[in-house]
């Protein structure tokens, strides 16, 4: 079996505190920099899966590194420098306490909660006489609330958030701004590389100095649903699955094993031989997202690697 990152320790100069999420790890240096390890661990259903995914940190780290740079120029964000294939540093931010998830498409959870007949989705309203993975006459913007690892994340409405006081209604307007914008952006690039992207969720954050920016990851599978642009009527029109790149392909599979995350469920035993398929999938979608060929990491020391490029960057880091 590949080697993977599944969990760090490190104690770099400097070194504040460290949060450990549902994937990445975060290194708060000097209550200044936060440096971002993506793992190659597997989260679906809030749950996280035994085993990791060789090359899935290398490849979410990447993509969403690009998107930050393809983006800057419509909604600031917190990345300063990738010292390493797996690690992002970015400016120290109090993040806002909802994910803001965007979608152009009923898709996912989305389907899921018209299927069982809801016709409101985290107070937003969806047409009548939709199908699965049809295009939302405009994209919605369907919040949750940010879990602590372990916990799942709760649809909230708009109202709610303000009402709750957990974003001010100014902020709130900035985040809704950025989330169409990045969207929008998401879209156009997408469709360059012959993808549709259907949903996606963005986080934000505020700097010291009050500036509201995009944190964390940017249309990668984790974060996004993507499906291919050719033949994407045809499917619907005859009522098939479409053909996706993103992360529902191992949702699906753990909801054919019986497995979504409710309690008393045990999650089944992934064999190496799919982990492998999971991690050429990862390859596949990167390939396809950012339109270059991925370039495999030396993943002989995972660990020693991602120190040593981290104190190289912190010891000639100047603000």
């Amino acid at each position: 079996m590949m080697k993977t990152i599944t969990s760090s320790n490190f104690n770099f100069p400097g070194q504040k505190s460290v949060y450990k999420g549902k994937v990445r790890e975060v290194y708060n240096i000097n209550d200044d920099l936060l440096v971002m390890i993506a793992t190659d661990r597997l989260s679906a259903f809030d749950v996280i899966m035994p085993k990791g995914i060789p090359y899935k940190g290398q490849i979410l780290n990447q993509i969403a590194s690009k998107f930050m740079q393809l983006t800057e120029d419509i909604v600031p964000n917190w990345l300063v420098a990738n010292p390493d294939p797996n690690v992002a540093v970015g400016y120290l931010c109090e993040p806002f306490k909802v994910e803001m998830v965007i979608r152009g498409y009923l898709s996912g959870h989305a389907a899921r909660e018209y299927a069982a007949g809801k016709r409101i989705l985290c107070g937003v309203e969806m047409p009548e006489g939709m199908k699965e993975n049809d295009k939302f006459p405009t994209p919605i913007i369907t919040p949750t609330t940010k879990a602590a690892v372990g916990t799942h994340d709760e649809d909230i409405s708009k109202e709610e958030i303000l009402a709750q006081g957990i974003v001010s209604k100014e902020d709130y307007e900035v985040l809704e701004k950025y989330t169409h914008a990045l969207y929008q952006r998401g879209t156009e690039i997408a469709a360059s590389r012959g993808l549709i992207l259907v949903d996606t969720k963005y986080e934000f954050g505020k700097t010291k100095d009050g500036k509201i920016v995009l944190i964390d990851e940017i249309h990668t599978p984790d974060s996004s649903r993507y499906f291919y642009a050719e033949g994407y009527q045809e499917r619907q029109d005859k009522n098939e699955a479409q053909k996706q790149l993103s992360k529902e392909f191992v949702r699906q599979w753990l909801i054919s094993n019986g497995f979504q995350g409710k309690d008393g469920q045990q999650i089944p035993e992934m064999t190496d031989e799919y982990i492998e398929t999971v991690s050429d999938r990862y390859i596949e979608l990167y390939e396809n997202i950012i339109g270059e060929k991925f370039e495999k990491a030396d993943v002989s020391n995972i660990q020693e690697r991602i120190e040593q490029n981290v104190n190289t960057f912190l010891a000639s880091y100047k603000k």
